[in-house]
């Protein structure tokens, strides 16, 4: 069977809400005024999904809403953006999860209620919808417990249907980080995680002894350094390539979401990985420039023309 799409997504669908100019933090039992809002396309695989089509990848999205307005917000934009919608299921039984961010100076605060991204597993993707795709991104395991639990199974059967694989966890909201890294990383080509998850996964006081504690097992593991940019660790050798800045930052919101798909678009192509670190630093920078994780993903000639006017950057 010919493969219909680049990637298959499968993971959490959200939308957020989103604080900016906020007058100072929030605290118990006080107000406080923000002097903008916006309602945006939520959740790391969302955005993943999204800004990967904005680039050009062909992408099929595998998740479940509720019936909801949120969760015909969230079909909706990731239909705009060329996502195809079709296996995402309309679940009548519970609600969309939803993400409340409070954007500060150069940091930010989030609650999310997950709704519907805890009831979903793994057990209805099968084979047939794996084969038509290249290569599966799964994200965020730690917010969707019945696809945590599912999750070996899923990665050895996309590995038997011979498609390249990459993970994100995301943070750990009970920051209890239980995760069997020695079985699940030898079946992911690429993991994806920042700084702080991978010191709290490994139990390790820096990103290098955490890239040396899974090195015997894993593939390739990429961290993202925020504004010091990435490094890899591939055929054990670990390459760290600077950032791209944006010295008038909107927010961050879905920056490291963006990293990866501008990582895994350059990976799909048969890039080096190095190369493959400077493109997702360049998308996860452009994400600076605008609200929310999409924001700056308009359309593809518009990424590009952020990526020469803010970053002096022209593709080859």
């Amino acid at each position: 069977m010919e493969n219909q799409f680049d990637v298959i997504v499968v993971g959490e669908l959200n939308a957020d809400l989103i604080l900016n100019h906020i007058s100072t933090f929030p605290q118990i039992g006080k107000e406080v005024l923000a002097q903008d809002m916006q309602v945006a396309l939520g959740s790391s695989s969302a955005i993943f999904a999204s800004n990967l089509s904005t680039l050009g990848a062909k992408v099929l999205f595998k998740g479940v809403t509720g019936c909801d307005m949120l969760g015909d917000f969230v079909v909706s934009e990731l239909a705009k953006r060329g996502v195809d919608t079709a296996a995402i299921v309309r679940n009548e039984q519970t609600k969309t999860g939803a993400t409340v961010a409070m954007n500060f100076e150069n940091d930010r605060a989030m609650v999310t209620y997950p709704g519907a991204m805890e009831q979903y597993g793994a057990e209805d993707i099968d084979s047939d919808l794996l084969r038509r795709a290249k290569h599966l991104h799964i994200s965020s395991v730690f917010l969707q417990p019945a696809l945590k639990r599912n999750l070996l199974t899923l990665l050895d059967q996309a590995k038997s249907e011979n498609l390249t694989t990459s993970l994100d966890t995301q943070w750990d909201p009970a920051e209890k980080w239980e995760l069997d890294l020695a079985a699940l990383l030898p079946l992911v080509d690429v993991f994806l995680p920042n700084e702080a998850e991978i010191k709290w996964l490994t139990n390790q006081p820096t990103v290098e002894s955490a890239l040396q504690h899974i090195g015997g097992y894993s593939n390739t593991v990429v961290v993202k350094l925020g504004t010091r940019g990435s490094v890899s660790c591939h055929n054990a050798v670990q390459t760290h390539v600077p950032p791209f800045l944006n010295s008038e930052v909107v927010d961050a919101i879905g920056a490291g979401d963006s990293f990866n798909a501008g990582f895994i678009y350059r990976y799909l192509s048969g890039a080096t990985i190095s190369d493959c670190q400077r493109f997702g630093n360049l998308i996860g920078a452009i994400s600076t420039t605008a609200p929310g994780g999409t924001g700056a993903f308009t359309s593809r000639s518009a990424v590009m023309k952020k990526a020469k006017d803010y970053f002096n950057y022209t593709e080859k």
